[in-house]
């Protein structure tokens, strides 16, 4: 089983002497990499409905914000008091100083943040219907041209942290071939590596030489089973052992919770957290989920009660429009999943 390198509180230094050689150096807990958004939201849209010519639909003040997974699991994780820093490609154009503002308000360090000379920031039209069910209209834009260039030419940042966050890997193709270098190459300088994936998940092939060079991760059922063709959770944990996954491994299944596998033949079922208010809008839940699991466990906690803390993070998210609006201080999201001393 990985071991994180534990911080119960930061800044304060890593003193675990059970931590990876390095964890003594590093002044970061996280870099979250890859998918960097400027979200426009527009709430409510009748999902149900063809958008057709000609059609007029009233809407309530469109909301300008941040999305993705560097904002979404990067905000959350500077909210529960790690120090991250955000590394993608942002264009040369008035949307990333929307992104760049954002994170400076939020204590994301954003010198990972590089301008790409021809690629445009990455931007998305986010259409809510009333129950917080959501479609999205998205322009990938630079953080698609993110590859092994891009990160070795940054390793310096990388060496400082104890952790990345990479999403989502099958909307970034320059880096994919790379992409088992680039992490063997991070987890040989003590950054624990976390993946996740995006929208159906796309096929296993171009996951296997990945998986055996990450300690974290957690895809959604619906990817899970796009990757695997398994549909029963363990078995899809099974499928992704069985390729060499020696990290933390697990399923999550939205309103169920999340099954978390610590090492072989090992199941962790966590149940959903009840949202602290009215389910608005589910953009960027299992984002949110992440970063608050990937906390929990950087904290020295168990799986379990990392993986609650990271469902009590999914929880917040949905009561406000956005995703990380909802999102809570540690003292107040440890004690919705009712974390007691942690």
């Amino acid at each position: 089983m990985v071991r994180f390198p534990v911080a119960k509180a930061s800044p304060t230094p890593l003193a675990d002497p059970c931590s990876l050689p390095l964890a003594m150096t590093k002044d970061l807990d996280c870099i979250v990499c890859g998918s960097c958004v400027v979200d426009v939201l527009v709430r409510p849209v009748p999902l149900e409905t063809p958008i057709t010519g000609g059609k007029l639909f009233e809407t309530e003040p469109l909301e300008l914000t941040t999305g993705g997974i560097v904002s979404n699991s990067g905000i959350t994780m500077a909210r529960l008091g790690m120090r991250v820093a955000a590394f993608s490609y942002v264009g040369d154009d008035p949307w990333a100083a929307v992104i760049r503002n954002r994170y400076e308000a939020e204590g994301l360090h954003a010198e990972g943040l590089l301008t790409h000379p021809a690629g445009a920031t990455s931007t998305t039209a986010v259409l809510i219907d009333s129950s917080g069910e959501r479609s999205f209209m998205h322009c990938v834009g630079a953080p698609r041209l993110l590859d092994r260039e891009a990160f070795f030419s940054r390793f310096d940042l990388f060496r400082r942290s104890r952790s990345m966050l990479l999403g989502y890997y099958p909307l970034l193709p320059n880096l994919l071939g790379d992409l088992p270098e680039v992490l063997s190459a991070l987890r040989k300088e003590g950054c624990l590596t976390a993946l996740d994936a995006a929208g159906d998940g796309g096929a296993l092939g171009p996951l296997l030489p990945v998986l055996p060079h990450l300690d974290l991760y957690v895809p959604s059922l619906d990817e899970a089973i796009r990757q695997t063709g398994q549909d029963e959770p363990r078995k899809i944990v099974e499928t992704y052992r069985e390729a060499g996954a020696p990290g933390v491994v697990g399923v999550k299944l939205g309103r169920r919770g999340v099954l978390l596998s610590p090492q072989d033949d090992q199941y962790i079922e966590i149940p959903a957290v009840a949202p602290p208010g009215d389910v608005v809008d589910t953009t960027g839940a299992g984002d949110c989920f992440l970063g608050g699991l990937l906390t929990g466990l950087l904290r020295g906690m168990s799986p379990a009660e990392a993986g609650r803390l990271g469902c009590a993070a999914g929880a917040c998210c949905v009561t406000c429009l956005g995703a990380t609006s909802g999102i809570r201080d540690y003292a107040a999201t440890a004690a919705l999943a009712g974390l007691k001393g942690q």
